[in-house]
């Protein structure tokens, strides 16, 4: 039987999150089978079993924990949509590849309420990366509760550029113009007998699945394309300054590949091979998600201050540039079989005491998706602290930024699932295709991605 008066105590204490706390009947019915994306670094998933063990503690219920490796838990979360056995929450750190389309497919519990209870507290963009179309009900609702979001800062050897005898502070001010920086950095290393040394971590990937997707987003930010996917859902691929921007950003990516400053392998990289060339130092500069490249050599205090994380620079027009944001955070399977205690769970996880707590045991690889809380605690942005972190965390929640394109429309996800991008520099690298031949090979086949998805 069910403790009356500690379920009692405890939905006094839940509805301080706004949301009233379900009641558990039976008390055999009180344990929630979650399974979580496994950390870059050891300390996500110790910071993970914290918040679980505390949840666990404060509740009386349990949670049949499963952590798995980020690639393991797509399979199996992909396997169990389409089966319908599923765990009662799946917690991911990019659920946008796969909530977008099954969320269309009405596979997903709505979590509005969960939601609703910090949603005043939540960034807007957060917000966006939480929402989603059903194309059963034609309408959209939040499928993601978040708890952490990330964006791509750059990653920089400062040894390396000291030693080419640039200074970091020299490096222009605008997009392009920074990525140059690094190509005499590359020619004076490889003067000094450095000679497999290049200047760019370039994810034109053909494989995927993440980093090419991203980079090719935030070259389009960057030349005036960001409107290639709208709030709306609909596709700009014939707006002309869409087209443009297109352009530009692959003739400058495969210009760099083309002139050798771009490891010759970064055509079949996957998401943790620009990371380990970057612990390598095979190249000075790194783009990429999160604080994971500093993380994992934060051990190795002496590497972890040669590294330098920067924010973005101006668009190519001077204009400021936001940054495109991932969210993180738990997702309902329809067909679970303890819904109640996974949406408490959630709600309890998204207390922002409980958020700040968690990422900050996790290292701050993610941001609280709560701004308030990183201008609140000045663990967040004091530099004595941590090198890194501030820079990150500015860019990430502090600065002007924008929701992926996958929220706005599913059919984005089948793009990025296809590697049409780093198709698309393949055709002109391998190809010899001109940027505006293999753009307008990509937009033709991203439309009839887009003509399959009607919202109605």
């Amino acid at each position: 039987m069910v403790n009356m008066g500690r379920r009692t105590a405890i939905a006094g204490s839940f509805a301080t999150a706004a949301l009233s706390r379900p009641y558990i009947a039976n008390a055999a019915n009180s344990t929630a089978v979650v399974w979580q994306v496994q950390g870059f670094v050891q300390e996500e998933d110790a910071a993970f079993r914290k918040t679980v063990a505390d949840y666990e503690k404060l509740s009386g219920n349990k949670i049949d924990l499963s952590v798995m490796p980020f690639q393991a838990l797509n399979q199996k979360a992909v396997a169990a949509l389409t089966s319908g056995d599923v765990p009662d929450l799946i917690f991911h750190d990019a659920p946008t590849t796969l909530l977008p389309q099954n969320a269309w497919d009405d596979k997903l519990e709505d979590v509005s309420d969960v939601v609703e209870a910090q949603k005043s507290k939540l960034s807007a963009t957060a917000l966006l990366n939480a929402s989603f179309y059903n194309g059963r009900t034609k309408k959209r609702a939040f499928y993601l509760a978040p708890i952490k979001q990330s964006c791509a800062p750059f990653h920089i050897w400062g040894d390396l550029i000291d030693k080419a005898g640039f200074d970091l502070k020299d490096a222009p001010k605008t997009w392009d113009a920074f990525w140059d920086f690094f190509k005499p950095v590359q020619t004076a290393l490889r003067a000094k007998g450095m000679r497999k040394m290049y200047a760019l971590g370039l994810q034109i990937t053909t494989v995927g699945p993440n980093d090419g997707n991203g980079l090719f987003a935030h070259f389009l930010i960057a030349n005036g394309g960001q409107d290639i996917v709208t709030k709306d859902g609909k596709l700009h691929t014939d707006d002309p300054k869409v087209r443009e921007a297109a352009i530009k950003s692959v003739e400058f990516m495969t210009k760099c590949y083309k002139d050798g400053f771009v490891p010759p392998e970064a055509l079949s990289w996957n998401d943790a091979d620009d990371n380990n060339a970057y612990h390598e130092k095979l190249f000075v500069m790194n783009f990429d998600g999160t604080l994971s490249p500093e993380l994992a050599m934060i051990k190795n205090q002496k590497q972890y201050h040669e590294a330098v994380v920067r924010g973005l620079p101006l668009r190519n027009d001077g204009s400021i540039m936001p940054a495109q944001l991932g969210a993180g955070g738990g997702f309902i399977p329809k067909g679970a079989k303890n819904i109640a205690v996974a949406k408490e769970f959630m709600t309890y996880f998204m207390r922002p005491e409980v958020m700040n707590e968690n990422l900050k045991n996790g290292l701050g690889r993610w941001v609280p998706a709560i701004p308030s809380i990183v201008k609140e605690d000045p663990w967040w942005l004091d530099t004595k602290l941590d090198p890194h972190r501030s820079a990150y965390v500015h860019e990430a929640v502090l600065g002007p930024t924008i929701a992926q394109y996958n929220g706005f429309n599913p059919a984005w996800g089948k793009v990025a699932a296809e590697q049409i991008w780093g198709q698309c520099h393949a055709d002109v690298i391998k190809s010899n295709m001109t940027a505006s031949q293999a753009v307008d090979k990509a937009f033709k086949r991203v439309e009839e991605i887009f003509s399959r998805v009607v919202f109605g």
